[in-house]
């Protein structure tokens, strides 16, 4: 114990190891969807289910690691929600590409980012994210998560006119959830450092008592990775000239984790006069984490948003990460068990719900959209690109892109029609221009 805590600094960090157990623990529940719903997404892309629960498990257990042991933060690292749906859906199906070719553009992807973390781009760029701008991006992806967990939990659905509505607030799967925000919501009022593990543990209970989700066992044997590991096809990436799906690839885990980190670390209190402490060091364990998970068979591994949870719970160094990623590899064997929290419950014809692990969501949004209050409301030139990243986030198709997109490109152009071009980095001139570029290409 001692150990642990003179190597990831624990006590200086004002945590403890039981601390950063429970936060590993809270991480790892609200992540751990993924290793059901990654399996469906690829399969559409004709790959073997069983296989890519196994990489996704194994890839970002990696990744999660190097994150643990290089960067000392609690961030966990797993395929990226949005990129595995453009995966499947945009370059295999409507591309006619086939996965191993596309797993061979994801692993040039991620060379490309290992290099970039090499000279130092990525750290540079986070640098040149101005204060104001760091909180937006926190918050935003706080309303984001938030919006994410109350349309998991059923409280706000799709309708015509005004787009989203509210529930059936008398359906099970509401019942369920609105019990966990308010056990949550009591625990963290009371002051309980794990208030969210308890109160998801809980909401599961009552979810068995009420039939939205089903115990089917415990552990189960894990399935082979074999039809998908080194399965990637890098030179057939090259052959076929898809220099495009390798920018967009690229363009899109840039900016997910550069918003991802700053608004975690933000949370956590991790920035220090503007930077980011390791930052390099958290880049580069992304970009390897997406070349491992290109061999083993996944789409893009990046730093999850959901470690906000983890950091909300207490977790403040890199042991939260390493309790994230032997929970992940656990899940291998335990796979029924981890099915029960994140089992899908239909409310309708092709549309799920997540009740047991939505209130988590919802309440670390309470927690990341405190960041307003350090913003210059009063500055139009801060104040409005901040409003514009924190609403782009959950309104722009719930992409953490959009909103920094809208707050990074509207904040150098009012910097510059007011005459205070100077304040802005070069670097982010930059980053506005690739982002402006990009809605260009997209308009085409």
């Amino acid at each position: 114990m001692n150990a642990l805590n003179r190597y990831f600094g624990i006590q200086e960090a004002g945590s403890s190891i039981r601390t950063e157990i429970l936060a590993g623990c809270t991480t790892f529940l609200t992540l751990g969807y993924i290793i059901f719903v990654q399996p469906a997404v690829l399969k559409i892309a004709g790959m073997d289910s069983g296989a890519v629960m196994a990489a996704t498990c194994i890839s970002s257990a990696v990744a999660t690691l190097l994150m643990a042991f290089l960067a000392k933060y609690p961030i966990a690292l797993a395929p990226a929600m949005g990129h595995n749906f453009y995966f499947s859906f945009v370059v295999c199906v409507s591309m006619g590409i086939s996965w191993q070719v596309a797993l061979g553009a994801v692993f040039i992807s991620g060379i490309l980012f290992i290099l970039l973390s090499t000279v130092g781009f990525r750290v540079r760029l986070i640098q040149a994210i101005p204060s104001s701008l760091n909180n937006a991006i926190a918050a935003g992806i706080g309303l984001l998560i938030a919006l994410v967990g109350l349309e998991w939990g059923g409280l706000v659905v799709a309708a015509p006119g005004t787009y989203i509505d509210l529930g059936d607030m008398s359906s099970k799967p509401v019942l369920v959830c609105l019990f966990g925000v308010v056990v949550i919501s009591i625990l963290l009022a009371r002051k309980w450092s794990s208030a969210i593990l308890i109160g998801t543990f809980l909401t599961a209970l009552v979810g068995l008592w009420m039939g939205v989700t089903h115990f089917n066992g415990i552990a189960s044997a894990p399935p082979s990775m074999t039809p998908t590991f080194l399965q990637l096809d890098v030179l057939g990436a090259f052959d076929q000239g898809i220099f495009t799906v390798v920018f967009v690839f690229f363009f899109l885990d840039l900016f997910d984790t550069v918003g991802t980190v700053v608004g975690v670390a933000e949370l956590g209190g991790f920035m220090k006069n503007g930077e980011l402490p390791r930052a390099q060091h958290i880049l580069l364990s992304d970009a390897v984490g997406t070349c491992v998970g290109a061999v083993c068979g996944t789409s893009t591994i990046t730093s999850y948003v959901e470690s906000s949870a983890g950091v909300a719970a207490g977790g403040r160094t890199g042991f939260t990460s390493v309790v994230a990623a032997i929970l992940m590899l656990l899940a291998l064997f335990l796979s029924p068990l981890v099915g029960m929290l994140g089992e899908p419950y239909a409310i309708a014809e092709n549309t799920f719900v997540y009740p047991i692990v939505a209130p988590a969501l919802i309440l670390v949004g309470f927690f990341m959209v405190r960041c307003v209050t350090r913003i210059n409301w009063t500055d139009a030139t801060e104040g409005i690109p901040c409003f514009l990243a924190m609403v782009m986030m959950p309104f722009g198709g719930l992409r953490i892109i959009e909103g920094i997109a809208f707050g990074f490109i509207s904040y150098c152009l009012l910097k510059l029609v007011s005459g205070r071009g100077k304040e802005v980095s070069p670097i982010l001139y930059i980053a506005s221009a690739a982002l402006l570029l990009r809605y260009v290409y997209l308009m085409k």
